[in-house]
């Protein structure tokens, strides 16, 4: 490996690292990885990595992982040294730049997909995806108005399972949902309502969307009247919902377990 020792932290090459944050973009679709866990697991993937900014123990591990893929820059420094250039602590010892990878189109999907509306915590956003990805849900819907599912905080909550997964920014839910009908697939909506139909009692076709809603408002009528049906989890009487993220993983594993 050809290792670039980082001498100036200030260094242009590396300002990327100290101007990325949650929710912050580059217009090339930059993001952020942190962690050997996440950052090996999109090394699997085809996304197209950029640099990786790591300490000499995280190359000596991992160097035939590294290896393997074509990444232009590979920086080396020590921990006190990368925590000078990301400006606060950290308890890992390697980053990576990466670009984000292509969105699907929504005929690219697969025949199960889990559709969030207004989803407003990064860290659901990543716990869902790692969920999504380990129960084979391989669709993953989101709107362009909330956190994206590469933000390096959702990345790390995934464990980078999100490479795993075809996602797809949608603008208009109502557009899209029409979509998705046209195309055969049935739409459920996860809420709590007079008639709900209890997740022991669903009926799952071969395509289906779960569509979850925010953590507190859920899912406003308007768009609930344009979903095939309504499901919710049965839970004991004084409890009123599950944290979205978990409410996510029970319905899914039940949907794919259940599908005709």
């Amino acid at each position: 490996m050809n290792l670039t020792r980082v001498a100036d932290i200030n260094g242009s090459s590396l300002e990327i690292y100290h101007k990325l944050r949650d929710n912050a973009f580059s217009e090339d679709n930059s993001f952020i990885a942190d962690s050997p866990k996440v950052v090996n697991k999109l090394l699997e993937s085809d996304i197209e990595i950029k640099s990786i900014l790591a300490t000499s123990e995280y190359y000596d591990e991992f160097k035939e992982l590294i290896k393997s893929k074509n990444i232009p820059f590979l920086y080396l420094a020590d921990k006190k040294k990368m925590q000078n250039i990301v400006g606060h602590k950290i308890h890992h010892n390697c980053m990576m730049h990466g670009i984000r990878p292509k969105e699907n189109s929504l005929d690219a999907l697969g025949d199960n997909i889990l559709m969030l509306d207004e989803i407003s915590s990064t860290e659901n956003i990543g716990s869902i995806a790692r969920s999504a990805a380990a129960l084979g849900v391989d669709s993953y819907l989101l709107p362009k108005q909330g956190p994206h599912p590469y933000n390096r905080r959702a990345l790390r909550v995934s464990m980078g399972h999100i490479s795993m997964l075809k996602t797809h920014m949608y603008d208009d839910i109502f557009f899209t949902l029409k979509e998705l009908k046209k195309a055969g697939y049935k739409i459920f909506a996860a809420e709590v309502t007079p008639y709900s139909t209890k997740l022991m009692d669903v009926k799952v076709p071969k395509k289906w969307v779960l569509l979850m809603g925010h953590e507190g408002k859920g899912i406003s009528k308007e768009i609930l009247d344009v979903c095939d049906e309504v499901v919710t989890i049965e839970m004991q009487e004084g409890v009123k919902s599950f944290n979205v993220a978990v409410a996510a993983s029970i319905m899914m594993y039940q949907f794919k377990n259940r599908a005709q």
